[in-house]
C-alpha cells in the first residue's frame, strides 16, 4: 500500500494576518466594504496599500479609493497581448503594514512565478504583511458540485478549503436577495446589456437565497471550529474530541465522480476535525495512460484538501474486501464511497457490488453512499 502526502506547512510568528471578506454574489459589497475599511484604517495612521482592485465599472466602489495608494500592477506579455498582474515583489519591496488584494480566485497568466493568486497572497503573508481580499462562496473548492447543482453554472476559477482555514478572520458581506436584484437593476452590478441575462439565470432568487444560505452557514461554521479550536488549546472539551470520529476514508477510481466524492468526504471531516484519507483500489494489471492522468488528477485534488492520498493493489476478495481490510488497518470510522454504477440489463443489477460488501463486512464503520446526480 502506497500512501503519500504532500502539503504541509509550518506556522511562523511573523507571519502577515489574512483577512477574507466572503459575500453570496457578485455586489454584495466586498471591494466596496474592504475600501472603506482601508480609508478608515489610514485615517488612524495604518500604513495600508492596495494591491490590486477591481472596481467592475462601479462608480461608488471606485469612488472609495480615494487618497489610498496603489502598488502599480506587473505588465505580463503571453501570446502577444499584455497583462496586467499583481506586482508581488512590488509590494514586499514596499513593505507595507497592509495591502488590499481584490479577486482572490483569479489564475494568473502564464509567465508569472505562481499560478494563482492565492499562493502569490501565501507568499506575501511569509514576508510579514497584512493581506485583505474578497471571495464569493460559490468559488470554495469543496462548495463545487453544490453550486453547479443550485445555478447550473460549472465554476472554474476556485480558492482550496485550507486557504480560507489559513484566515485570521472572516468577514461576511450580507444582503437580501431582493437588495441584489435591486442593485442589479440599477446598473450597479453589471453593465446593461447584462442585466436581463442576469436576471434569468445567475441573478434568480432561488440562486441567490441558497447561496446566501450556504455562506452563512459556511462562515458561521468557521467561527463554531475556532471556538473549538480555542477550547482545545485552553484544555477545556471539545465536541470533536470522540476518538470514534477521528479518520474519514472515502473511496475513489477513475470516474469523474470522484471529484465529488473527496469533496463531499471532506466536508464530512472538516465538520468532525476529522483525518482524510483517499483510498484508489489498483487493477492488477498496469495502468493506461488516461489512468494515470486521472490518477494524478485525483492525488491533486486530495492534497489540495490536504487528504492522504492512498494507492493499493487489489486483494482477494474483489474491491469491497480490499476496503474493508484499508479501513480496518487505519482504524477508519466513517467512509465515503459511490452509488453503484449498472448496466440496462437486469441480470448485472443483480450482481454483488463493493457497497454490499462494504456493508456486510464493516460493521465498524458509518457508511455514505453518495449519489451521481441529485434530481
Amino acid at each position: 500500500m502506497s500512501i503519500g502526502r504532500e502539503r504541509g506547512g509550518t506556522s511562523s510568528t511573523e507571519r502577515g494576518h489574512l483577512t477574507i471578506y466572503v459575500g453570496a454574489a457578485p455586489g454584495v459589497g466586498k471591494t466596496y466594504k474592504m475600501l472603506q475599511d482601508a480609508n478608515d484604517w489610514k485615517r488612524k495612521g495604518v500604513d495600508v496599500v492596495i494591491g490590486l482592485i477591481e472596481t467592475h465599472g462601479r462608480d461608488e466602489t471606485a469612488h472609495q479609493i480615494g487618497g489610498l495608494e496603489s502598488v502599480p500592477l506587473r505588465a505580463i506579455r503571453f501570446e502577444g497581448h499584455q497583462y496586467q498582474e499583481l506586482d508581488v515583489e512590488g509590494i514586499v519591496h514596499r513593505h507595507p503594514h497592509t495591502v488590499l488584494i481584490d479577486e482572490l480566485p483569479h489564475t494568473n497568466v502564464p509567465g508569472c512565478e505562481r499560478a494563482k493568486r492565492y499562493e502569490d497572497i501565501e507568499y506575501i503573508l511569509d514576508h510579514g504583511i497584512n493581506v485583505v481580499t474578497a471571495v464569493n462562496i460559490q468559488h470554495l473548492e469543496s462548495l463545487h458540485d453544490k453550486v453547479e447543482h443550485i445555478t447550473g453554472v460549472k465554476v472554474r476559477e476556485r480558492v482550496p478549503d485550507w486557504f480560507m482555514d489559513m484566515a485570521d478572520e472572516v468577514k461576511l458581506i450580507d444582503v437580501t436577495p431582493e437588495t441584489l436584484q435591486q442593485r442589479l437593476l440599477r446598473g450597479k452590478i453589471y453593465a446593461w446589456d447584462k442585466v436581463q441575462r442576469a436576471l434569468e439565470n445567475f441573478f434568480q432568487s432561488g440562486n441567490l437565497s441558497a447561496l446566501r444560505e450556504l455562506a452563512l452557514l459556511e462562515v458561521a461554521d468557521d467561527v463554531d471550529q475556532r471556538i473549538d479550536k480555542d477550547r482545545k488549546q485552553s484544555g477545556e472539551s471539545s465536541k470533536h474530541d470522540d476518538p470514534n470520529r477521528g479518520r474519514i476514508l472515502v473511496c475513489v477510481n477513475y470516474r469523474p465522480h470522484s471529484e465529488k466524492l473527496i469533496r463531499r468526504g471532506w466536508r464530512v471531516a472538516d465538520r468532525l476535525d476529522a483525518e482524510l484519507y483517499v483510498l484508489v483500489v489498483l487493477p492488477k494489471g498496469p495502468l493506461g495512460e488516461t489512468e494515470k492522468k486521472e490518477m494524478q488528477r485525483i492525488q491533486k485534488l486530495s492534497e489540495e484538501f490536504d487528504g492522504i492520498f492512498i494507492t493499493t493493489t487489489e486483494k482477494e476478495g474483489g474491491i469491497g474486501a480490499t476496503i474493508v481490510a484499508v479501513a480496518q488497518l487505519l482504524g477508519i470510522s466513517q467512509i465515503v464511497i459511490g452509488q453503484p454504477v449498472f448496466g440496462s440489463r437486469w441480470l448485472e443489477r443483480m450482481k454483488r457490488t463493493p457497497v454490499d460488501y462494504v456493508l456486510e463486512n464493516a460493521e465498524f464503520v458509518d457508511l455514505h453512499v453518495v449519489a451521481h446526480t441529485r434530481t
